[in-house]
């Protein structure tokens, strides 16, 4: 007997049913010789701090930095119900062997391996290792499942990936937590792309913007002079040339391509996801996923934008199969399949493709995100194979009133892919904004030519700061991060923050963290995320280190680097930065979020509300005013927000209503602030003018 073990019970009932395994029971299926059960997410993880010692539980900077000597597994509290159904089936005397079917890829690798060695068995393995869910792909890949061994290296490094976020994010979040007195999250890849986000509105904070001019000349077509700095210089270049003829110096055509663009990978589907749809990298992983599922697209986590040559095979009738099932009329000219083919740029899986399961119908059958991610995905499939886009440029000079003016424009002779494109973008309700419109069409000229009567006018434009990240300029931003420092370094293809399979959680959690926000599609950093980065050293918020630790867990997969020798750097970093803030007194009002109520008396830093008192930001200077004072609670009176604010601005408050225990009457009095440096008091007033004797 078989036992095979699915990432989700979605996934193990698809494949149950090409195995014949029919017959429901408690958290598995069986039947036609296997037991098919499944994972929910990763069911096994490495242990909290204070499984190794007590002690850990609380947060001090003396216990930093944790590094275990034995590593500990733990299973998730929430899915031990699953685990113990999974051990069972695992040590069952019936099951001779079992097939890892957990997603194929090194968290897939990850999820099975370590509930594997949590159940404590020793028994034979296989690898399934499929991109599509489809039936046929199902039955081919079980007629050729491959030894486990295979993946042994695959599984190091992706046990090693977790040991060092393991590390970095616990000394690293520790540290900085209790340096700063708040839950500060520091992680390997999370910290780096929080950098990016804060680098680039530092960027645009301090960009300043300029004012430039030209001068524009109608002659039947629009040309344009150089920039010019002064408005004066501009107006006067205007009326030189208002009505004067202006001859055509020189016509300079051009033919150019535009190339296809690659078949999707998961990073470039998902920048595609944001542009054109303002989806979150989240929710095209998710969508993707489960067309996945559903049988209607290939595995989706993957890096590569090529495809073998046996996959290959099946393109023609995709083609075929995309161009009935697309909900808008296309055409599609000559194709050439050979220019996606790259057996040496597939890694672990293919491009992403759809299925022969999409149809018409059961693509306007999905719901609204799934559908818009498949119709990407289809419409990406046709544009790569088809022809290149030729067109013809042309750029012309002009000289009128003996300044030069410029001119350009563009004729497309073979639309090609573009074609294809533009048929699909017509039917967004939001079309996507371009960066450069392209030309126009130019009017038959010729060099030497006089255009008599111009019209000129003066244009105002300003210099632009950087763009503000959205998602889709985000995820490029960590997919080629340090790509300059590596470029020329043989062996290194790709560099860049995390994987196509990771970069949407760490979005995920720097939102959740409170480091990042969403306002509309574009992601900024919060108060408290840029002064992270600020106090955080490059050794944690360098994308070249961490693209340089990304690359060494690739060298673990394929065995040139040992992941001892990884996690042994990661575990003297870790020890430096906690010895490196030995003697650092760190500003606690960084991370203070709470809007001040006024200035502290005694050292002038904010004072703001806390649940019990309203208290200086330096806890050293111990400034307090509790709010249970019993000042205010024996003349049945609060210390509010109001009254706090008052005395701490002028000093002294007046209110009514204060109530006297002695005499049972209430009275309207002045409260004074007296603080002795101290002691924090407060004093009675009265005016002088009414009746009122002392009623203290």
């Amino acid at each position: 007997m078989k036992l095979v073990v699915a990432e989700k019970p979605s996934v193990a009932q698809s494949l149950a049913a090409v195995l014949g395994a029919k017959q429901k029971k408690q958290g598995y299926l069986e039947g036609g010789g296997f037991l098919v059960s499944w994972c929910v997410g990763h069911l096994v993880g490495l242990a909290p701090a204070d499984a190794y010692d007590p002690k850990y539980s609380e947060w001090t900077y003396e216990d930093l930095p944790i590094i275990p000597k034995e590593w500990q597994f733990t299973v998730d509290p929430g899915k031990k119900e699953q685990f113990k159904v999974l051990s069972d089936l695992m040590n069952r005397a019936d099951v001779d062997s079992l097939v890892c079917a957990t997603d194929a890829g090194r968290e897939g690798e990850l999820i099975f391996r370590l509930v594997y060695h949590q159940a404590g068995c020793h028994k034979p393995m296989e690898r399934l290792w499929i991109s599509s869910m489809e039936e046929d792909a199902i039955k081919a890949g079980f007629s050729s499942l491959r030894p486990s061994s295979e993946y042994d290296l695959l599984y190091a490094a992706a046990l090693c990936r977790a040991k060092a976020d393991w590390l970095v994010g616990i000394t690293g979040t520790r540290l900085f937590s209790t340096l700063y007195r708040r839950t500060l999250n520091v992680g390997r890849v999370m910290t780096p792309t929080l950098a990016l986000v804060v680098e680039r509105e530092t960027a645009i904070d301090s960009f300043k913007k300029e004012k430039f001019y030209t001068v524009e000349l109608d002659c039947g077509f629009s040309a344009v002079s150089d920039r010019m700095a002064e408005k004066k210089a501009a107006e006067k270049l205007k009326a030189a040339c208002a009505g004067q003829p202006a001859t055509i110096r020189s016509v300079e055509k051009k033919q150019r391509t535009a190339s296809p663009p690659k078949l999707y990978d998961l990073t470039s589907l998902q920048r595609d996801g944001n542009r054109l749809f303002g989806y979150t990298a989240q929710q095209v992983l998710d969508y993707a996923q489960a067309l996945y599922e559903k049988k209607l697209l290939t595995y989706p986590r993957t890096d590569s934008n090529y495809l073998t040559e046996d996959t290959a095979a099946t393109v023609p009738e995709l083609l075929e199969q995309s161009v009935s099932s697309l909900p808008f009329s296309v055409e599609v000219g000559t194709t050439d399949v050979s220019r996606v083919v790259d057996a040496s740029k597939v890694s672990d899986h293919h491009a992403l493709l759809p299925t022969m399961q999409v149809k018409q119908d059961a693509l306007a059958a999905l719901p609204a995100g799934e559908r818009n991610i498949l119709t990407l995905v289809m419409v990406r499939l046709l544009c790569a194979v088809s022809e290149k886009q030729v067109y013809e440029d042309t750029a012309v000079i002009l000289d009128c009133s003996g300044t030069s003016f410029f001119a350009k424009g563009r004729v497309v002779t073979t639309p090609g892919w573009k074609a294809v494109e533009q048929a699909f973008l017509s039917t967004l309700k939001q079309k996507p904004e371009k960066d450069d419109p392209e030309p126009a069409a130019l009017p038959s000229i010729t060099e030497g030519q006089s255009l008599p009567g111009c019209k000129a006018a003066v244009r105002e434009g300003t210099t632009s700061p950087p763009k503000h990240f959205t998602e889709d300029l985000l995820l490029s931003a960590m997919e080629h991060a340090s790509a300059e420092e590596f470029a020329e370094i043989e062996g290194v293809e790709r560099t860049g923050l995390g994987t196509p399979a990771t970069r949407a959680g760490v979005i995920e959690k720097l939102v959740r963290g409170g480091f990042l926000e969403r306002k509309g599609r574009q992601l900024l950093p919060t108060k408290k995320g840029h002064n992270l980065i600020v106090v955080l050293p490059d050794s944690i918020k360098s994308a070249k280190l961490t693209a340089e630790w990304e690359a060494a867990l690739k060298e673990v997969e394929r065995g040139e680097c040992s992941a001892e020798d990884f996690l042994s750097g990661i575990e003297r970093m870790t020890a430096d930065l906690v010895e490196g803030y030995r003697a650092i007194q760190a500003d606690t009002s960084l991370f203070d979020q709470r809007e001040p109520i006024g200035k502290c008396p005694r050292c002038g830093k904010d004072v703001v509300e806390s649940k019990l008192s309203f208290q200086c930001i330096d806890r050293s200077c111990g400034f307090t005013m509790w709010k249970n004072s019993r000042f205010f609670t024996d003349k049945h009176k609060e210390l509010t927000k109001a009254v706090a604010s008052a005395l701490l601005k002028k000093g002294r408050v007046k209110m009514t209503g204060l109530f006297s225990e002695k005499k049972g009457v209430a009275y309207d009095a002045t409260v004074v602030l007296d603080d002795t440096g101290k002691y924090v008091n407060y004093k009675l007033e009265f005016d002088q003018k009414k009746a009122g004797a002392k009623h203290e």
